[in-house]
């Protein structure tokens, strides 16, 4: 089968696990994610969400994650909201933000404790390095998967190259970066009238 075929059926098949997710299902689904994302919530995002649950397609959770880091607050808790609107409504909405938020809060209750006891000690400082630097790898691979679908023409890896110095470089709020780099995309995508009649 095609890669194109595929990804429609792929598309597909998303759209209708969307529309018979169940609130319990939802809920439960953030409560893991929530309870095992160290070091960063997309790439269990989209590992549970696209590549197991297929709720969501590629495509779809790119738009949902553009959307969350263009609002204030945390991508977490700003996608369960959004992906539990767009599965079972206001409802769906309410449960994944309960369901992400409730191991979290939980366990850094409990680091809390413990950090406030031993956080000068040099195995915690050890550890803290080496969960930041597998945080750094699991964006790294979230970010190559999701570029293999998201990336289809070269105009896109230049969106992608002007994004990255405007934020990093150039020191723009994200909020900002996203309009300017998103103006740009409408324009270079727009559609083409082949029916216009051409001009004498």
């Amino acid at each position: 089968m095609s890669e194109a075929g595929t990804e429609v059926q792929f598309e597909a098949g998303a759209e209708a696990a969307a529309a018979r997710v169940a609130i319990g299902e939802i809920f439960l689904e953030f409560l893991i994610i929530g309870a095992i994302s160290f070091g960063g919530v997309v790439p269990y995002l989209r590992d549970r969400l696209v590549a197991r649950r297929h709720w969501l397609s590629d495509k779809e959770f790119v738009e949902l994650l553009s959307i969350s880091q263009s609002l204030p607050g945390l991508n977490a808790t700003n996608m369960a909201i959004l992906v539990g609107q767009k599965l079972s409504g206001a409802l769906g909405a309410v449960v994944g933000i309960l369901g992400i938020c409730l191991p979290g809060s939980v366990l850094m209750f409990i680091v809390g404790i413990v950090y406030r006891s031993h956080g000068d000690h040099a195995w915690a400082t050890g550890a803290l390095k080496g969960v930041a630097a597998a945080a750094v790898g699991l964006v790294l691979s979230t970010v190559v998967q999701l570029s293999k679908r998201s990336l289809e023409q070269r105009g896109d890896y230049l969106f992608l190259a002007l994004t990255v110095l405007a934020v990093d470089l150039m020191h723009l709020s994200v909020l900002l970066a996203l309009v300017g780099v998103g103006l740009l995309a409408v324009l270079w995508h727009r559609p083409i009238d082949t029916n216009m009649e051409e001009q004498p």
